[in-house]
């Protein structure tokens, strides 16, 4: 534990503290030869009268360790001799108004599992990592021309232990993996694992900031199964919540009786929408707070990447733009990404934001918030509008489709088919799609090939890529069982195999924000609703061509226009028999001939099967 110095203590304040973490919290002390002499600890609580530690150590007498004041700022600290790993405690605060309350750890690192809310002592260094060779290649990679594809995952629900309960991080290291590296994604985004105290939260109304949740294991546990992703090429993206937090009253909410992290004006304080408090991140100390944070997962868990939660809520006060721009929370943005990037330029941001503030994925220095990527809400809202509707009725909405490319290249985006569009009655992917059984597949399969050839990285929530047909219910895990019934293992063939072409077939992704990247053949077939399209690579002979049949009518005599001469080769069409279609498709190599058509000087002639997207690569 480094001592802490009055220069440390000013830059807390200021916001400007980076590894508060390695000065607050708990942190074991041992002598030269590894033997343990106990434990110090230190808490930040300006407002308070009185701290000490109550634990199982000393009988959760408050009157046994009172720790001392140790300086003008409000830090108190105090070590106590013998105190070792997995020790239990919380501090017992005094307030300026009299009051005693009882509060977990800001900084602990390990928490005892739910109902319980104590803190538990933990050593956090020691573990032996093995993905050295991963992190410089992912310093040397230029991930806006490398292929992303996001499996977002609940740790809790993805698979349980027969006969309930959750499986821990290091048992699902030969589930998860496996069937990550199966499907071809190139990350996993875990929903919050900071320590929360309610399950149906999902981890978006954390306590334990530091503190991995003890609900599937020990922190080296959580370190295990990212070194092993690491080792087998998947990223680990965390989902992470800097903007409000719970107000169960062993959290940070009023932390020493008064509000410390949060706003001191009530109005802008309850997000009554949620139930919870929002940051004040304008505050020096929250700040600091924050980014000791992000260098803290950085640090000790090696993480790829923060999909930062409710973007909005930041940038707007109460997340309504009519209420104001918090221009105090932005600046905390850019720092953030500043800092981030000042420590690893490999670690991405992702801004899951509904708004249209501009400038999301500009870097810092040139003017913008320094966001890697953007999530496309608006792509997914009008997608899924579109999708829902009967086909018979599309040719009159085309626009919810062309729309979003008018926009797809003022941000770098990623497309979510997120775990927030199949809860709450909306219904799985599948289920939204109109029709019969077999109209609900061909349109979940369009869906998906849409997504995956449309400009942009790709998330996909768990459960989509075998079309589960209830929403996803958190208490229980994903509905595995579908996989024996023949409609869904053709489906989860079809997202295998999608995902392979987006990964072997690098127009898919080199050019994905860079207008070059992408261009129309035809966007204005409203009669048919039939769309097509061609995704640009670097080289000018490495394009495809994607057609996208939006209802059930088929056509055995299509005709295409194309940009070269030569031979186009389908590489993947979601009709084929194998995926549940109706299995028409263009098995052989297809000749463009010399006929003027969208544009172009050349054409090729297809078959166009029912509610399908077709890929057909040029050959040359």
């Amino acid at each position: 534990m480094k001592q802490i110095s009055g220069e440390d203590l000013y830059l807390y304040n200021e916001g400007k503290l980076k590894e508060a973490y390695k000065h607050f919290g708990a942190h074991i002390i041992k002598d030269k030869d590894g033997n343990l002499l106990g434990t110090r600890f230190r808490v930040y609580a300006p407002h308070a009268k009185i701290v000490s530690i109550v634990g199982d150590f000393n009988n959760w007498d408050s009157r046994t360790h009172v720790l001392e004041k140790e300086d003008e700022f409000g830090v108190f600290k105090l070590f106590i001799p013998n105190i070792g790993e997995w020790s239990r405690y919380k501090y017992c605060i005094v307030t300026s108004f009299g009051q005693t309350i009882f509060k977990a750890d800001p900084f602990a690192f390990f928490s005892d599992e739910r109902p319980e809310t104590s803190s538990k002592v933990y050593e956090i260094d020691g573990y032996d990592w093995h993905d050295a060779e991963y992190l410089e290649k992912r310093k040397q990679k230029n991930h806006k021309e490398s292929k992303l594809s996001v499996y977002e995952v609940h740790l809790g629900s993805w698979m349980t232990k027969p006969g309930g309960g959750f499986h821990k991080y290091n048992e699902l290291v030969d589930y998860l993996i496996p069937y990550v590296l199966e499907h071809g994604f190139s990350h996993i985004e875990f929903m919050p694992l900071a320590e929360h105290p309610l399950d149906e939260s999902w981890g978006y109304q954390g306590t334990g900031y530091f503190s991995a949740t003890s609900r599937f294991g020990v922190p080296k546990d959580l370190m295990y199964l990212i070194d092993k992703c690491h080792e087998n090429n998947i990223g680990v993206i965390f989902d992470w919540v800097p903007g409000h937090t719970c107000k169960d009253p062993h959290g940070l909410y009023m932390f020493d009786g008064e509000p410390l992290y949060e706003y001191e004006d009530v109005k802008i304080r309850e997000n009554e929408v949620w139930g919870t408090v929002n940051f004040d991140l304008s505050k020096g100390t929250t700040k600091s707070f924050m980014i000791s944070n992000a260098y803290f997962w950085m640090e000790y868990f090696h993480v790829d990447g923060f999909r930062i939660d409710a973007v909005s809520n930041i940038i707007y006060y109460l997340g309504n733009m009519h209420v104001g721009t918090n221009h105090g929370a932005i600046e905390f943005l850019k720092d953030l990404s500043y800092a981030v990037k000042e420590k690893d330029h490999s670690v991405l941001l992702f801004a899951e934001d509904s708004t249209a503030y501009p400038m999301l994925t500009t870097g810092v220095l040139d003017g913008g918030i320094g966001f890697d990527y953007k999530w496309n809400m608006g792509w997914m809202n009008d997608t899924l509008e579109y999708f829902e509707k009967d086909p018979i009725y599309r040719k009159y909405h085309h626009d919810l489709i062309t729309f979003g490319l008018v926009y797809t290249y003022s941000e770098r985006f990623i497309l979510p088919l997120s775990h927030d569009e199949v809860v709450h009655g909306k219904k799985s992917l599948v289920d939204k799609m109109p029709g019969d059984y077999w109209q609900k597949f061909a349109n979940y399969r369009l869906l998906l090939g849409l997504q995956f050839m449309h400009p942009g990285k790709k998330l996909l929530f768990m459960g989509g890529e075998f079309a589960q047909m209830h929403e996803w219910k958190d208490k229980e895990e994903l509905d595995w069982f579908l996989l024996e019934y023949p409609l869904h293992k053709r489906a989860n063939l079809f997202v295998r195999d999608l995902i392979k072409v987006y990964n072997h077939h690098s127009c898919f992704y080199e050019l994905d924000h860079d207008p070059k990247g992408f261009r129309w053949i035809d966007q204005s077939n409203y009669d048919q609703s039939i769309f097509s399209f061609i995704r640009q690579g670097k080289d000018d002979n490495n394009f495809c061509v994607i057609i996208l049949n939006m209802t059930p009518n088929a056509y055995n005599s299509f005709f295409v226009g194309v940009p070269k001469k030569g031979t186009y080769e389908e590489i993947l069409n979601s009709d084929k028999d194998q995926y549940g279609g109706s299995d028409v498709y263009n098995g052989l190599p297809i000749q463009a001939m010399d006929f003027n058509n969208h544009g172009f000087s050349q054409s090729i002639e297809i078959k166009v099967a029912p509610l399908s997207v077709a890929i057909l690569k040029y050959k040359g």
